[in-house]
């Protein structure tokens, strides 16, 4: 790619249903700013595959048969310099969600989402921020208050105590949904000041993205309170 060329999101898609990979790519391709760059039929094509194509974004099916989507993903994002990862299913039971985003996933999709939607959270993850579909949210909000049994809770606690004042507060933000703007907004503070709290709460706590930092401060009970 020349200097002069613009940005264009590499996606890889894995889902073992052939019809299914020709529709998301058929999708995909109609978007200008947006490249295929592989398929593939089981997770464990997927870190081969990576590995030669260097995706910005892997639409990740949970259901797979050597090697499942989770498994996948888990193994995908321990990797340094790892693609983001949208799970793509055909149902949203809550605990591949909280597996899937603990593991790191930035977004996680039904695959009955419209199909602009898809492309919109394809551009949405690559620029670094999560999405889920709505129903998803509410119900994985209500699961981590549900399951936020004391020992959860304590360990939640324990690393957010790594954090100075300031750090939780963004933390919290995040929490709530807010945007980089949004939170500098909320703390007087200029966007690229946001960012690098976010960073540095990602390496004091060694997570890889703000949906981790999220379902943390859900799970810690900061979101307990009113705001």
């Amino acid at each position: 790619m020349t200097v002069s060329e613009p940005w264009t999101v590499g996606v890889l898609i894995a889902d073992d249903d052939p019809l299914v990979r020709a529709g998301l790519s058929m999708m995909l391709r109609g978007a200008p700013d947006i490249r295929v760059v592989a398929e593939a039929g089981d997770g464990t094509e997927v870190l081969p595959l990576v590995d030669r194509h260097a995706p910005d974004v892997v639409l990740m099916d949970i259901r797979m048969p050597a090697m499942d989507g989770l498994a996948a993903t888990e193994v995908l994002r321990a990797r340094r310099r790892a693609p983001e990862v949208i799970v793509l299913t055909t149902f949203d039971a809550d605990e591949h969600v909280l597996r899937a985003l603990r593991a790191g996933a930035a977004g996680f999709l039904l695959k009955d989402t419209p199909p602009a939607e898809i492309v919109a959270a394809v551009r949405q993850v690559a620029l670094g921020y999560p999405v889920l579909s709505p129903s998803v949210t509410r119900r994985l909000i209500a699961r981590v208050a549900d399951a936020g049994h004391d020992r959860r809770r304590a360990r939640a606690l324990e690393r957010l105590a790594l954090l100075n004042d300031r750090e939780r507060e963004v933390a919290v933000a995040l929490g709530r949904g807010r945007s980089n703007a949004e939170i500098g907004l909320l703390l007087h503070l200029s966007v690229p000041t946001i960012k690098t709290h976010v960073s540095g709460i990602l390496t004091k706590l060694g997570l890889n993205n703000r949906v981790q930092i999220a379902l943390l401060a859900h799970e810690a009970g900061l979101l307990d309170d009113q705001e």
